[in-house]
């Protein structure tokens, strides 16, 4: 198959039929349809499946521990902020491992887009439940059936005040590349959830199962993605129906136009901070 993206994907190791194949398909179409090129973009990811995506994409990638893809991306982004940085983490990864840097990276706005894959269930170590399992989801290690809450990310983004929250499914391309461009181009930190089917791990919430209980919220005229009591109400529902399109979005200051000393340029195209201070110096007293 001849190949007319600029992201080339390269073999992966994800299951046939893995919701995972459609969100990188996606990711390379609105990447494209922004203009952007391999060299101009960064993927980060933890560990799980999901984590591995920036493996299997021709761009810039760093791949970190587990739940620790957030910091390190707001790394590049300080010292390049001319990149184009796209976070890819699982609910595990993200919601668990990767709590704390979650609720950190929302409250400082860095400008990167996180992509939380969401199959609701460990997929990468055999299967056991995920902060988002629905209750009385049985596994291997569960096997009465998971008795906690499920974490909702995106009302959990919307309480912290993160300014742009959207929702979306890898069952529905067009919607998934029209949701990644939108949180790509908001000036600031974006936040998109992915449902995603896994095969191998989660019999429950199958591809059908999301596809009967998807609901956009752009078929709502009523609804005012910047009415911040609104969005977390359809943030917070689930089960016959699931809200999927930009749930919440608000203007915001981002963090890297906050630190005065990146105003002349990205940190890598400036000279060594040392240097800099060592001329100073000398100026100053010889």
């Amino acid at each position: 198959m001849t190949e007319t993206n600029a992201f080339v994907t390269t073999e992966t190791s994800w299951c046939p039929g893995c919701g995972n194949f459609g969100i990188l398909a996606a990711v390379k179409q609105a990447l494209s349809d922004l203009g952007c090129k391999p060299h101009e973009v960064l993927l980060a990811g933890g560990i799980g499946q999901a984590a591995k995506t920036p493996l299997y994409f021709s761009a810039n990638g760093i791949c970190t521990l587990h739940g620790r893809a957030l910091p390190a991306a707001t790394g590049v982004r300080i010292a390049n902020h001319e990149l184009t940085v796209v976070v890819h983490s699982g609910d595990g990864d993200c919601y668990a491992e990767g709590g704390n840097h979650f609720v950190h990276a929302i409250r400082r706005n860095v400008d990167l887009t996180l992509l939380v894959h969401n199959n609701q269930v460990y997929g990468l170590t055999r299967g056991q439940a995920s902060p988002t399992s629905d209750p009385g989801h049985v596994t291997g290690v569960q096997p009465r059936g998971v008795i906690a809450n499920p974490l909702n990310g995106p009302a959990l983004a919307i309480v912290l005040g993160c300014g742009f929250v959207a929702r979306s499914f890898s069952g529905t391309p067009e919607h998934l590349v029209d949701m990644i461009r939108q949180g790509v181009r908001h000036r600031g930190f974006s936040l998109i959830e992915i449902l995603q089917p896994c095969i191998s791990m989660n019999k429950l919430n199958t591809f059908a199962w999301y596809k009967q209980r998807i609901d956009d919220v752009a078929a709502d005229p009523e609804f005012d993605p910047t009415d911040r009591e609104r969005a977390l109400a359809r943030a917070g529902m689930w089960g016959d129906k699931i809200p999927v399109g930009v749930l919440y979005r608000q203007e915001g200051i981002p963090f890297e136009e906050r630190i005065p000393m990146l105003t002349p340029g990205p940190l890598v195209k400036q000279p060594p901070l040392a240097r800099t201070i060592l001329a100073e110096l000398q100026e100053e007293f010889i």
